[in-house]
């Protein structure tokens, strides 16, 4: 659940994939338009396709639905589409015609609820999805460079964002989802000045991370949200910046790029996970190996004393980030009651389990793991 992260349709045949020891987490864009057949209407077949292809690689899917994408119609279900009150408009984004949402639909706006809804019935405990990404705007993101942001028009309403964000908080038990951190401007979003919203156990993305002046705009948006305090209890993700060839050519370089190097910036902003499609390009294995590895949570075992029928074991977390769901040490299968689940970096527990032998094997166990999978861990005894 942590690490450089690679697109589900590319370098399926690179070791990266087909082996454990380098990649554990693959991300896909998804569109409502291809599983809303009707008014609460779905064929999830395209998700739990995409969702087997993932898993049968051992892997976990970060999953991002989007409505617009530059070049493309949008991805509004087509039985919405079909109705003569719903008017989308067709302008130039990002160089290329391009496809807005009516926001001012009433349907729109209820189809949208009404589909996370259903996504988080079916999918809120399936360990196959690590985190889910959402938002609006163009791929999702929470902004449109060009034409510009309409509210209630090609862009939902601040009324509505604040629905949809509590609605949310409200079906999804389980499941991790973020926004971008592009959330944070206050003139296109209400949750700069709402701290009611503020306070949602969502987490963040970066869709620019390593770019020249992160330290900048990017940072700024992070506070927004806290973000020295969210990741306690919420994923921090993102993308590598694509602003330029050479920020996908320098964002790994081992000697760091503006200044700083992936793992400080990593570490500044205590990031579990990474998209960096593009990096088998510019880095060895061993480096996205490397990189991926100073992302999230580090388990080290500190003690570990065993009598024939009880265990004591200390763990510390030495990584950058808690781990965001359920995992267990396990001696000779046996799980302590206590859950490693937001254990801080630098923190250490101590669980009590009641297994042990001469030959007591630990493990550390979670249900949120697909097939092949396994959690980690150094020893210092």
């Amino acid at each position: 659940m942590t690490g450089i992260v690679l697109w589900a349709d590319s370098h399926n045949s690179s070791v990266l994939k087909t082996e454990d020891d380098y990649i554990q987490l693959e991300y896909a864009y998804v569109r409502p338009s291809d599983v809303v057949t009707g008014d609460n209407q779905y064929d999830w077949s395209m998700v739990d396709n995409l969702l087997a292809q993932v898993s049968g690689r051992g892997k976990q899917v970060i999953l991002r639905w989007y409505y617009v994408y530059p070049g493309r119609e949008t991805a509004v279900p087509d039985y919405i589409k079909d109705d003569s009150n719903y008017h989308e408009t067709i302008e130039s984004s990002e160089g290329e015609d391009t496809g807005f949402p009516d926001w001012s639909h009433p349907e729109l706006q209820q189809a949208h609820l009404d589909f996370y809804t259903a996504f988080a019935a079916r999918y809120d405990h399936d360990p196959r999805i690590a985190f889910l990404q959402v938002g609006f705007g163009l791929w999702g993101e929470y902004h449109i460079y060009d034409p510009e942001v309409r509210l209630g028009e090609n862009f939902p309403s601040k009324a509505f964002q604040t629905t949809f964000l509590k609605h949310l908080d409200t079906v999804f038990d389980e499941l991790h989802w973020s926004i971008s951190i592009d959330a944070g401007d206050s003139s296109n979003t209400p949750i700069a000045n709402d701290a009611e919203l503020r306070a949602l156990q969502f987490g963040n993305f970066d869709d620019s991370f390593m770019h020249s002046e992160h330290a900048d705009y990017n940072a700024d948006m992070w506070r927004v949200f806290s973000h020295t305090a969210r990741y306690a209890h919420s994923p921090h993700g993102g993308e590598l910046s694509y602003y330029s060839d050479y920020d996908q050519e320098n964002a790994l370089n081992v000697e760091g790029m503006y200044g700083r190097t992936y793992e400080a910036l990593s570490e500044e902003f205590n990031i579990t996970y990474m998209i960096g499609n593009d990096q088998p390009e510019y880095q060895s294995n061993e480096r996205i190996k490397q990189a991926g590895m100073a992302n999230g949570y580090k388990f080290h075992i500190t003690a570990f004393q065993a009598s024939s029928s009880h265990s004591v074991v200390t763990v510390e977390n030495r990584g950058i980030a808690p781990i965001y769901y359920d995992a267990y040490v396990a001696i000779n299968g046996v799980r302590a009651e206590q859950s490693l689940k937001g254990l801080l970096p630098d923190e250490s527990l101590q669980v009590e389990i009641n297994a042990g032998g001469s030959e007591p094997v630990l493990t550390i166990e979670s249900d949120r793991l697909v097939a092949g999978q396994v959690i980690q861990f150094e020893a210092d005894l």
